[in-house]
């Protein structure tokens, strides 16, 4: 397996916004970026990968661009940018940005002027088609409710929006889009970026023909992604960008892919394909929710789902491709409130969950507080809430299918994309410490308690934690390269696996549940053993047999 820095790193996400208020707005900003990278240098990460930071008018919290190539008034100045960049790459920190290609702003120039005309030259710069016996020109369902087109008079036909009525879709097939994208990205690199995390990415290429998709007794619109992910020619794409762009650079690259499954992963990944680095997949993220339903419907975890499923993603791309590693991120809620105990056991699940994920194959994502164990966040009322995602399901569940309003907002309080946008919680003055304004989203009442502040004063914290995997992850090649096999696949609170490269092997043991499962050795390990962390107090002797305590989690070095 090639070695690669990017195979090596650890990434930790920055959502701008909600980061670190240096003005007193009450809003997350550049400078207050600036004002924390001492924090993100002692936890020790290699890469930060920054939320869009670009011109928006925010209807989707800057994934709705008006312009590429400048600094949204709120967050600073592009001389603001320039600073954190220097001041990363002072502290061997490198930047990779959000690359937001499917779509842009419907107030980005290029989209004004395509509204005007028919005729004009930016017309098919987006995906225009007029009606259908007097309805949309197909049955697609936005992502966030309703139709995935919108009617403008002005020329008398409709635009497809994926997303959000203001985040119209780039229209791929037209190379001179595409030539407009990879002289942005071009623009970006010159100025020092070091790699690109690409927004659903996958979505670029449709289908010819825009066909309907398939309808669901009792919905009014149908998901039309058979048509819009993996497209016929999503792998043309990425190849003439990786062509053009990516490949005179040595980047970090990865594509955020809904619907994605292994065999395609490895197309997306395989260095020798020369298209991304590796990718964002979902499945794990879905294994809770209803069969056959959207997210907002909860089903309980099965731990043996989860197994086989990050088993077959580190199986299936070994030695081909290259897996991201993730819980947490800004559109998934907390995981210590997901899989973990927020509550009792709040320290310890959160450690055992980062143990079981960063001593994987692959390279970890950690999303911002998520290395201090914040949690899930409960508001009084929907109007609390900000995400456009949530309000929008809110409002068609209470005006469409008649739910009680209470069934909903628990939804919200398990999935809703705000409990990841909370503002980080710094220490225990007002705000959390985030600002000296009012917070754009209010913060998570537990702030006094769950801090950073807190944490980096006790060794024992959560923080310290990830600090130490971190840290082992660097000093242990096998951590990164080695190869994966399963233990115990049908126990249904023990998530144990061995990493082998060489003739050293690392066995990990983690408890899901707070109960006390027994552990036991396979045969086939054999040698001496070295504990490198665990989130309990325990013996360093072989782990033959062992009662696991709640939330517990071990990793173990083994010579032959």
């Amino acid at each position: 397996m090639e070695k690669k820095w990017w195979k090596e790193a650890v990434v930790y996400q920055i959502y701008p916004r909600s980061f670190m208020d240096s003005n007193g707005d009450g809003i997350g900003d550049i400078r207050g970026i600036i004002s924390k990278l001492d924090y993100l240098k002692e936890l020790g990460i290699d890469v930060v990968w920054l939320s869009p930071v670009y011109k928006s008018p925010n209807d989707d919290n800057g994934y709705d661009i008006s312009d590429y190539r400048d600094i949204m008034d709120e967050f600073g100045t592009m001389a603001d940018w320039e600073e954190m960049l220097a001041e990363m790459h002072n502290r061997g920190i490198k930047l990779m940005m959000d690359l937001v290609v499917n779509h842009s702003s419907d107030e980005h120039a290029w989209f004004v002027e395509s509204k005007k005309s028919k005729d004009c030259e930016y017309r098919d710069y987006y995906i225009w088609r007029p009606g259908k016996d007097g309805h949309e020109p197909n049955n697609w369902e936005s992502v966030f409710n309703g139709s995935a087109w919108k009617y403008d008079e002005q020329t008398n036909e409709y635009f497809l929006h994926i997303f959000s009525q203001k985040q119209p879709d780039l229209n791929w097939e037209n190379e001179k889009v595409r030539k407009e994208v990879y002289d942005m990205m071009n623009f970006w690199i010159d100025k020092g970026v070091d790699g690109f995390r690409m927004d659903v990415i996958n979505f670029i290429s449709k289908v010819e023909g825009l066909p309907d998709g398939e309808t669901v007794e009792g919905k009014k619109y149908a998901s039309g992604s058979d048509y819009f992910m993996n497209g016929p020619r999503i792998h043309e794409f990425l190849s003439e960008m990786n062509r053009k762009v990516l490949s005179k650079h040595d980047l970090i690259t990865v594509g955020e892919m809904p619907g994605v499954s292994p065999e395609e992963g490895i197309l997306y990944t395989d260095d020798s394909r020369n298209e991304l680095n590796m990718v964002f997949q979902f499945e794990h993220m879905d294994l809770d929710t209803e069969e056959g339903k959207n997210k907002w419907y909860y089903k309980q975890l099965d731990l043996r789902d989860l197994k086989a499923t990050m088993a077959k993603w580190q199986t299936g791309l070994e030695g081909k491709g290259w897996n991201s590693l993730y819980w947490n991120n800004h559109d998934q809620p907390r995981i210590v409130s997901r899989f973990g105990d927020d509550k009792v056991y709040r320290v310890e699940s959160s450690k055992m969950l980062a143990t079981c994920l960063h001593m994987m194959q692959g390279t970890p994502y950690i999303y911002q507080g998520e290395e201090i164990g914040m949690t899930n966040v409960q508001f009084g009322d929907i109007s609390f809430y900000k995400d456009i995602e949530t309000l929008n399901m809110y409002n068609e569940r209470v005006n469409d299918t008649k739910e009680a309003p209470e069934e909903i907002m628990a939804s919200i309080y398990r999935k809703g994309r705000d409990n990841a946008r909370t503002p980080v919680q710094w220490d225990e003055s007002e705000n959390a410490g985030f600002t000296e304004g009012t917070p754009w989203l209010g913060v998570n009442p537990n702030y006094p308690e769950i801090n950073a502040k807190n944490a980096i004063e006790d060794p024992r914290s959560v923080f310290h934690y990830y600090k130490k995997l971190i840290q082992l992850r660097k000093d242990h090649e096998i951590i990164v390269y080695g190869s994966f096999e399963l233990l115990h696949p049908d126990h249904p609170e023990i998530f144990a696996y061995i990493r082998t490269l060489g003739d050293e092997k690392l066995l990990t043991v983690t408890n899901f549940s707070g109960n006390n499962p027994d552990f036991k050795l396979p045969e086939k390990i054999e040698g001496t053993f070295e504990l490198l962390i665990s989130n309990y107090e325990t013996d360093d002797g072989t782990p033959e047999e062992f009662e696991l305590k709640p939330w517990e989690a071990r990793v173990y070095k083994c010579k032959a």
